[in-house]
């Protein structure tokens, strides 16, 4: 069974930086697509950024420039560093993997993942 688990949330000031992490558990084929996903307070989830089997990124408009994914086949291991923070960034940031063997193409769709971490607060102060 997969299970994602998210760690580095927190409270930050405007201007400031966090990492998220994501650490997988169970199979995960090195070839699968990965996700950061958040959800701010009444409002639907949304694609953050995501990365495919051959490290090819795709970040939402609003983080490009100040979001970076990145990820340790080795290891399992999905990473979120983000700069820059705005408090219109704040809400759930949730890792997601799509379960493939091999995807091509990192895709901010929520549809395309079907395993889901619980997700870690993110709260930015003006």
């Amino acid at each position: 069974q997969v299970q994602l688990v998210e760690s580095g949330g927190g409270s930050v000031q405007a201007g400031g930086s966090l990492r998220l992490s994501c650490v997988v558990s169970g199979f995960i084929a090195s070839g699968d697509c990965m996700g950061w996903f958040r959800q701010a307070p009444g409002k639907q989830r949304e694609g953050v950024a995501g990365i495919d089997r051959d490290g090819r990124t795709n970040y939402a408009d609003s983080v490009k420039g100040r979001f970076t994914i990145s990820r340790v086949n080795g290891k399992n291991t999905l990473y979120l560093q983000m700069n820059s923070l705005k408090p219109e960034d704040t809400g759930v940031y949730s890792c997601a993997a799509g379960g493939y063997s091999d995807c091509s193409g990192p895709s901010l769709s929520p549809p395309v993942y079907n395993y889901w971490g619980q997700g870690t607060q993110v709260t930015v102060a003006s």
